[in-house]
């Protein structure tokens, strides 16, 4: 599981697929929809919500803990590494791009390790990746009008 929930710190894993579909001329909708995806996913989920509500870690509460992973710094509420997975998954999807179906499996098991290695709570990861649902839609709808707009000049 840390190997697992190392590949979701900072969108890493997904910022490079996004990369490697930016550079194919046929898959540059999706990679720019990943890559809005995760903008979208930090701004309001890392910065805003996490500020916002400010929720303590569940290692935090429950100290006995031992944790196979580096402590997170941030706040717990919503789990930034499940929103960024479920984001560029759901914009994978909207785009017609394959790439989601392995994608949805990285991102549950990203989401299950962030539960196993507990430094979130259930509630963090389901909204996590509700709101990286919302947030990939969004970008995917950003990234075809972006394209359109590339394509008339």
């Amino acid at each position: 599981m840390p190997i697992i929930t190392t590949l979701g710190n900072a969108g890493a894993i997904w910022l490079l697929m996004a990369v490697v579909l930016l550079i194919m001329r046929k898959h540059r909708t999706a990679g720019l929809a990943v890559l809005f995806s995760l903008v979208i996913s930090f701004l309001i989920g890392n910065i805003m919500l996490k500020l916002f509500f400010a929720r303590v870690r569940p290692f935090d509460i429950d100290t006995t803990i031992q944790l196979l992973i580096q402590r997170p710094r941030d706040f717990s509420f919503p789990s930034g590494h499940t929103a960024a997975s479920f984001s560029s998954v759901s914009a994978l999807f909207i785009s017609k791009n394959r790439l989601w179906i392995p994608g949805l499996v990285l991102a549950c098991l990203i989401a299950f390790s962030r539960l196993y290695l507990y430094v979130h709570y259930p509630s963090d990861v389901l909204a996590g990746a509700v709101l990286g649902i919302v947030f990939g839609f969004v970008a995917a709808q950003l990234a075809k009008m972006s394209m359109r707009k590339q394509s008339n000049r």
